[in-house]
């Protein structure tokens, strides 16, 4: 079964850090591209970060750039969104998810050609 296990996540003031871990099982991520999305209440699902598969190419929202980085460890199976300097604006829950070694992390962030599976969420809470 392929799936994602995801963990990190948590309450942070504004100003701090989180680190998000998306763990893959029952497939290889190195043959895929990886990108994380967020949905905050009310809003659109939206893109924060894709890494692709081939080169380590990195795609960053302008709401994220600058802040957030996200990076893979082949060896590890796994996926990390590093968040810096979170802000309240930030806070939502994020999933993470994968598509096809031949989706660009444009075609996967902005496009949303997704092609699953999900993680199960982790939820991110900026707060004074």
């Amino acid at each position: 079964q392929l799936k994602f296990v995801q963990s990190g996540g948590g309450l942070v003031h504004p100003g701090g850090s989180l680190r998000l871990s998306c763990a893959a099982s029952g497939f290889t991520l190195d043959d895929y591209a990886i990108g994380w999305f967020r949905q905050a209440p009310g809003k659109e699902h939206e893109g924060v970060s894709c890494i692709s598969g081939r080169d380590g190419n990195a795609y960053y929202s302008d709401s994220v750039k600058g802040r957030f980085t996200i990076s893979r460890d082949n060896a590890k199976n796994t996926v990390y969104l590093q968040m810096n300097s979170l802000k309240p604006e930030d806070t939502a829950v994020y999933y993470c998810t994968a598509a096809g070694l031949w989706v660009t992390v444009q075609g996967l962030c902005v496009d949303k050609r997704i092609q699953g599976p999900w993680g199960q969420g982790s939820q991110v809470t900026v707060s004074s």
